[in-house]
């Protein structure tokens, strides 16, 4: 599993307001909401030297922003890291999931024809995040964020026939995918609360595998919150497995808004 192609390709995906690099690292450093974009992460799963903290902590107080550190557990090499900033106050908070899969299987495993692609993000896409069911201020900053990505599809499905709380035509669920370092990166998956049960993050999905597999691109991988089972279930059925889990290193209080 190459890390650093994956790390690189997730900020690709999102890219953040700046992007420093120090040996083994990537800081990224955004004033937003979104985790991925405003905290460091390594590049490697090697051996960890915790000498290299005041060097983040200096650059992103430099930036105004507290540091926050994106660390993968279970994983030998980190003990010392993590004991450090332990002492220096952090505490890990948000395990998340990287899971990776081979687009072919994603595509077969849903109807891609169902969704619309498009190289541009338009406003009903937007509009998905901004809506009933979904933290305003964090949707106004994920569609920040998705809009600038590098060499990305935007997908949205709209229903073909009228439902409970919608119309025909109405946009249901979207999402994104972002490719870079060799992979197809799966961002942004968002299904309108009411329309959920419906197979349709199922069918996004399979969208973007079909366009993966056209472009020639073997390799996807998407970031999902452990805790969210339901996500984790649908993306194991279409064919993703797990990676490595990671957390998020911070000191308490420093940023509420860290989604």
């Amino acid at each position: 599993m190459n890390v650093e192609s994956i790390e690189r390709a997730t900020l690709a995906a999102v890219p953040p307001d700046a992007l420093e690099e120090l040996p083994g690292w990537l800081l990224a450093l955004d004033r937003g909401t979104v985790g991925r974009a405003r905290s460091a992460v390594p590049l490697h799963h090697g051996v960890q030297d915790p000498s290299v903290l005041p060097r983040i902590e200096a650059a992103y107080q430099a930036y105004g922003l507290p540091a926050v550190l994106r660390l993968p557990i279970e994983t030998p090499g980190f003990e010392t890291l993590t004991e450090a900033l332990r002492q220096r106050g952090y505490v890990p908070s948000r395990p998340t999931q990287v899971m990776c899969a081979d687009p072919a299987t994603v595509a077969a495993n849903g109807r891609p024809e169902a969704v619309q692609i498009s190289p541009t993000p338009g406003d009903d896409w937007a509009r998905v995040y901004l809506g009933e069911g979904f933290d305003p201020v964090d949707g106004q900053s994920r569609v920040r964020l998705l809009r600038r990505a590098r060499d990305a599809v935007y997908v949205s499905l709209r229903l073909a026939q009228d439902l409970p709380g919608g119309e025909a035509g109405d946009v249901a669920a979207v999402g994104s995918g972002c490719f870079a370092e060799g992979w197809m990166g799966v961002h942004g998956m968002r299904t309108r609360p009411r329309f959920r049960g419906h197979g349709f993050a199922r069918q996004l999905m399979a969208a973007m595998g079909a366009e993966a597999v056209q472009r020639g691109v073997t390799r996807t991988f998407l970031q999902v919150e452990a805790e969210n089972y339901l996500a984790r279930s649908l993306y194991a059925r279409v064919g993703f497995s797990p990676a490595w889990l990671y957390v998020y290193w911070q000191r308490p209080g420093a940023d509420a808004l860290l989604k």
